[in-house]
């Protein structure tokens, strides 16, 4: 019998959210259901290029701090940390990582994605800038890249902090590259020889909602609404009116991935659970692309708040105003929280959603199994 293939994901598999958890389970399911042999890489995570005021030395405590700053309940903020600081610990056994970091493992292929595995030109210490994420150094007889994305990173800013050179010369080393938005395969096709395929996000790509079992029926016996953010996203104006729109419609407000003043619970649970809770959720209002992806895998009636990058400050418009428009559900889209009554007055027509993804699904299978 012949050995199966092994096949590496480097992916954002240790960020400690349920985005980066669930993209790379969906990446492994999917390349597990072709027969090979998967296991997660990891990279040497350094210096992020852009220094802010919480990279100091207690990263940590800084970020704790920053929690507090927020005007969500104290309850929740206290939830909240909790929540983060024990999720390692329960949910990285699931998806079969080890305390002890997997550096350069000799594969056959080498995947780097999905996520925001090229947005290096950022602040956060968590991930740093690697060129391991470009495949530096890497042991695999071969590199592809699955729906990788350069996120807010662009060539403007890669000029700035003079990384162009470096990252187009990995670049010109891969295989083949798949880009998850067009402001990464843009970025590829300036500053390399690669042409660029697109593909679905593997929350998308991998069907939860029918394949997976671990996703739980939650028992609830209230309406609620839900709302998907990380802590401080939601300002204060916000969450006033979040509030106000919830009492009119008699649903109570749960938070998801973050603690937010208008929510009147907080919801810690498992990645499973999310779409569990998903499933069962009236409406949702998120304003980050995972929070999205969930709601139109569940089927629910959502809305988009839409973040402007200006200059290092996190922007997500480039993400998200991609993601929709592939899925043709621009009119999800905001800027201003008081649309959020027009926007979920309207029905989303999901026949054309599935469709969509139906045809992105099978081209996603193309991929991996040309491409692995």
């Amino acid at each position: 019998m012949m050995n199966k293939k092994k096949i590496g994901i480097l992916s954002m598999q240790r960020i400690k959210n349920y985005g980066s958890f669930l993209q790379a389970y969906g990446l492994k399911k999917l390349i597990e259901e072709l027969g090979y042999e998967v296991q997660y890489v990891d990279y040497h995570v350094e210096e992020p290029v852009i220094k802010d005021s919480i990279n100091g030395k207690n990263d940590k405590i800084s970020k704790a701090l920053k929690t507090f700053e927020g005007d969500a309940p104290l309850v929740q903020k206290f939830q909240y940390i909790i929540h983060k600081k024990n999720f390692g610990k329960k949910y990285y056994p699931v998806l079969g990582l080890t305390e002890e970091p997997n550096y350069s493992p000799k594969l056959d292929t080498l995947v780097i994605g999905s996520d925001e595995v090229f947005n290096c030109i950022q602040s956060n210490k968590n991930v740093g800038y690697s060129l391991e994420l470009f495949g530096k150094d890497n042991k695999a007889n071969k590199l592809i890249t699955y729906a990788a994305s350069f996120g807010n990173t662009t060539v403007e800013k890669l000029e700035k902090y003079n990384k162009k050179a470096e990252i187009s010369e990995l670049l010109n080393k891969f295989d083949k590259i798949s880009a998850r938005d067009s402001n990464t395969g843009k970025i590829v096709e300036k500053i390399s020889n690669q042409r660029v395929v697109y593909n679905l996000d593997p929350v998308l790509a991998y069907d939860y909602m029918n394949k997976c079992d671990e996703i739980p029926d939650i028992d609830v016996n209230e309406k609620y609404i839900i709302v998907y953010a990380y802590s401080n996203r939601i300002s204060t104006d916000e969450s006033k009116y979040i509030k106000k729109f919830a009492k009119k419609n008699n649903l109570k407000v749960y938070s998801i991935g973050g603690a937010q003043k208008c929510a009147d619970k907080f919801i810690d649970c498992s990645p499973f659970e999310v779409l569990g809770y998903f499933k069962k959720a009236e409406m949702v209002i998120t304003d980050t692309f995972h929070g999205s992806i969930f709601s139109i895998i569940a089927k629910r009636n959502f809305v988009t708040l839409v973040r402007r990058s200006v200059e290092n400050a996190y922007g997500n418009e480039e993400k998200l105003t991609d993601l929709l428009e592939r899925l043709k559900l621009t009119d999800r889209i905001t800027y201003n929280i008081e649309d959020i009554n027009s926007i979920l007055d309207k029905k989303i027509n999901y026949e054309k959603v599935e469709k969509i993804l139906k045809e992105q699904r099978e081209i996603s299978k193309k991929y991996l199994e040309e491409n692995l």
